[in-house]
C-alpha cells in the first residue's frame, strides 16, 4: 500500500533562486562605502585588507618564535644582538603587511605628504603616548641598556627579570612569578638599576645593631665569620672581601653594616633572599656569642613642681 502511495511535487525551477543569491552576494561584495581619491572602498577590498593583515600577523609571530627557538643558547637565553634583529624583522613584516593591506583597500602611498599629515593629526589627537613608547622600545632594543633576561629594579621599587620587550611595553617577571607590564617610556625616562648589565660581581649592605658597651672587635669577628658561612659570599682576600662598618650611633644601639660582595655565580633574580640569608646567620652568630640585639628604649623624666596645688573645697564649704 505504501508502494502505491506517490507524492507528487511541483516542478520548481531553481535557476532564478541561484541567480538571485549570486546577485545578492555580488552586490554585497561590491557595495561601495566611500571613495579614496578615485578608488572606491568596497566590502571586498576591506575583507581583502583584513585577510592580508591576519596572514601577516600569523606569519610574523610564527617566524619570530621559530627564530627565537633556533637562536636560544644552552643557558636558555637569546643573545641581545640576535633578539634585536628578530624584533626589528618582526616590526618590518608587520609594517609591510599593513602597507599592503591599506594599498589593497585603495590608499595610495605615493603621496607621502598625505600620510605624514595623517600621522601628525593622529599624534596630535592622543597618540603621543603610543609613539613615545614605540620610540622608547626601539631605543631599548638598540642601546642594550635593558635586555631580555636582565634583572632590573625600577625607581618605583619594582624588581624582576625582563621577559619580553614589545612595541609598547616591556614585560617584567617578579620573583613571585607575576608578570608586570611596564611602558617602555618608563625605562627611558626614570632611573633603572640593572643588576646584570656588565659587571658580574655586586656588593650589598646588611644593616644590624648591637647594644651600647659591646666590644666592637668581637662584633666584627662574629659577623664576618657568619658572613663567610653564607654560600653566596665572595671573598678574594683583597679589595673584594666582607667588611663590618660602624655607621651610626643610634638612640638605643650601635648601628653596623655588613658590607659583602656576592659570588658572580649567584642567582641575581632573588635579591630578597640575599638579605634574609645574611640576617639569619648574623642573628644566630650574635646570639651564640651572647651579644645583645637591643630594642628601642625611652627614658621618662618626671618633673615635680614646688608649688602646692590648691586643695579641692569640701562639700560643706
Amino acid at each position: 500500500m505504501l508502494r502505491d502511495l506517490q507524492i507528487k511535487l511541483p516542478n520548481i525551477d531553481l535557476a532564478w533562486l541561484d541567480h538571485g543569491v549570486w546577485k545578492t552576494l555580488t552586490d554585497l561584495l561590491l557595495y561601495e562605502f566611500f571613495t579614496i581619491g578615485e578608488t572606491p572602498v568596497t566590502t571586498a577590498s576591506l575583507l581583502q585588507g583584513m585577510l592580508i593583515m591576519i596572514v601577516t600577523i600569523v606569519v610574523a609571530r610564527y617566524a619570530q618564535s621559530l627564530f627565537l627557538r633556533l637562536n636560544t643558547a644552552a643557558n636558555g637565553k637569546v643573545p641581545p644582538a640576535v633578539y634585536t634583529i628578530i624584533r626589528i624583522f618582526f616590526y618590518l613584516v608587520i609594517i609591510v603587511g599593513l602597507v599592503s593591506a591599506l594599498s589593497s583597500v585603495g590608499i595610495n602611498f605615493t603621496n607621502l605628504a598625505i600620510v605624514a599629515g595623517a600621522l601628525s593629526v593622529g599624534v596630535g589627537f592622543g597618540l603621543q603616548s603610543v609613539v613615545n613608547n614605540f620610540v622608547s622600545g626601539i631605543i631599548i632594543l638598540f642601546e642594550h641598556s635593558v635586555k631580555v633576561g636582565d634583572f632590573i629594579e625600577l625607581n618605583s621599587g619594582l624588581r624582576g627579570t625582563v621577559k619580553d620587550i614589545n612595541v609598547r611595553s616591556t614585560i617584567v617577571t617578579t620573583p613571585d612569578n607575576l608578570d608586570i607590564i611596564v611602558p617602555n617610556s618608563e625605562l627611558i625616562s626614570t632611573k633603572v638599576t640593572n643588576y646584570t648589565l656588565n659587571e658580574s660581581i655586586v656588593r650589598i649592605h646588611i644593616p644590624f645593631g648591637v647594644a651600647y658597651g659591646t666590644d666592637k672587635e668581637l662584633v666584627k669577628e662574629v659577623v664576618l665569620t657568619a658572613a663567610r658561612k653564607v654560600e653566596i659570599t665572595y671573598d678574594d682576600g683583597d679589595k673584594r672581601r666582607p667588611q663590618v662598618w660602624l655607621v651610626d650611633f643610634g638612640d638605643s644601639s650601635l648601628n653596623f653594616e655588613l658590607v659583602t660582595w656576592l659570588n658572580p655565580k649567584n642567582d641575581r633574580t632573588r635579591p630578597g633572599s640575599w638579605h634574609a640569608m645574611y640576617m639569619w646567620e648574623i642573628e644566630t652568630a650574635l646570639s651564640a656569642a651572647g651579644i645583645e640585639i637591643p630594642f628601642p628604649q625611652r627614658d621618662l623624666h618626671i618633673k615635680s613642681d614646688s608649688k602646692e596645688l590648691p586643695s579641692k573645697p569640701s562639700a560643706s564649704e
